[in-house]
C-alpha cells in the first residue's frame, strides 16, 4: 500500500511555530533547537509520526491529534512539551522537560524514561507500560489510567486520581494516592510514608507496603494478601477490610471493618475523636487482638 505521508528528514528548526498545523507527515531525524528559541514548533499537528528527533524548545506538541512520538529525546529546555493533545503514542523516548502531558486524552506511553515534575496532570484514558518516571505530583487529577511495569520515584503521586489500575510496579513515593477514588494496585511494591490518606475505594492486592502512618481517613479500604513492613500508626479513622501477611508494627484507632494479621506489635485505642469499632484479629485461630 502506498505511503500517503510526506516526509521531512534531517532538518533543523528553531523558529516560532516552525511546522505549525503539519498533517500526514513523517518527521525523521530532525533537531528542534537553535538561537531563535521558537516555541510551539509542531502546534496543531494532525496525523504525524515524529521519529528519532531531538527537542530543545518549549511547548513543541500542543493541541496535537493522532501522533506517534518514537525514539525521541526532549531535554530540560523542552518545557511543557505536550498539552491538550489527544490520541497519541510515546515509545522509546527520553523526556526531561517539566510538566509533560497536561489535559491530554487517550495517550499511550511505552518503554520511555520520564524525568518531569508535574507529569500527567488532568489527563484521561492513559496507558503507561514498561517505563520509568521521576516526578513530583505525578498524574494529579487524572482519570481512567492503566499502568503496567512502572518504576516510579517522587513525592505526592496519584493525588485526586480516579479509576486507576496499577500492576507489577515499584513505587517509591511519599503522600501517594491522597484523595484518590477507585484505585486498584496489584503485585506491586509501594514505599513511602503517609500512603493513601483520604482515599475512597482503594484496593491493594498482593502488594508490599513500606512506611509510617499508612491508610488514614480512608473510606472502603481493602488489602488482600499484603505485607506491611515497617508500618506503624496504620489505619487511623479508616473503614477497612485488611488481610495482612506478617506483622503490622502498630495500628491506631481504625474506625470500622476488620483487620486480620499474623501479628500486631501495638494496638492503640485511645484519644479517638470519632467512634471506633473496627474488629482486629490475629490469624492464629482468628483470636481477637
Amino acid at each position: 500500500m502506498k505511503n500517503l505521508y510526506k516526509q521531512i528528514s534531517g532538518k533543523r528548526f528553531d523558529q516560532e511555530r516552525a511546522l505549525y498545523n503539519l498533517n500526514k507527515t513523517d518527521v525523521v531525524n530532525c533537531i528542534f533547537a537553535g538561537s531563535l528559541d521558537g516555541e510551539s514548533v509542531l502546534k496543531e499537528c494532525r496525523n504525524i509520526r515524529v521519529l528519532d528527533c531531538k527537542f530543545s524548545l518549549r511547548y513543541p506538541l500542543w493541541h496535537a491529534k493522532k501522533f506517534i512520538l518514537k525514539g525521541c529525546s526532549m531535554d530540560e529546555l523542552t518545557r511543557a512539551p505536550l498539552w491538550y493533545s489527544n490520541d497519541g503514542k510515546i515509545e522509546n523516548c527520553v523526556i526531561e522537560g517539566v510538566k509533560c502531558l497536561r489535559e491530554c486524552k487517550n495517550i499511550q506511553v511505552d518503554k520511555t524514561k520520564i524525568v518531569s515534575s508535574e507529569f500527567g496532570w488532568r489527563c484521561k484514558d492513559l496507558k503507561i507500560n514498561n517505563s520509568t518516571v521521576d516526578s513530583v505530583y505525578f498524574l494529579f487529577e487524572s482519570k481512567n489510567v492503566q499502568i503496567d511495569n512502572l518504576n516510579m520515584q517522587g513525592k505526592y503521586s496519584f493525588q485526586y486520581t480516579k479509576n486507576l489500575h496499577i500492576i507489577n510496579s515499584n513505587l517509591d513515593t511519599k503522600d501517594a494516592f491522597w484523595h484518590s477514588k477507585n484505585v486498584i494496585v496489584e503485585n506491586s511494591i509501594i514505599k513511602g510514608e503517609y500512603l493513601g490518606w483520604f482515599s475512597e475505594n482503594l484496593t491493594l492486592i498482593n502488594c508490599k507496603i513500606v512506611g509510617t502512618q499508612p491508610f488514614c481517613y480512608c473510606k472502603n479500604l481493602k488489602l488482600v494478601n499484603c505485607v506491611m513492613a515497617q508500618t506503624d500508626l496504620a489505619f487511623e479513622y479508616s473503614s477497612v477490610d485488611a488481610d495482612v501477611v506478617g506483622e503490622i508494627v502498630s495500628v491506631k484507632n481504625p474506625k470500622s471493618g476488620i483487620i486480620l494479621a499474623d501479628s500486631i506489635g501495638e494496638i492503640i485505642q485511645d484519644g479517638a475523636v470519632v467512634k471506633c469499632n473496627c474488629e482486629i484479629l490475629l490469624k492464629e485461630n482468628q483470636i481477637s487482638a
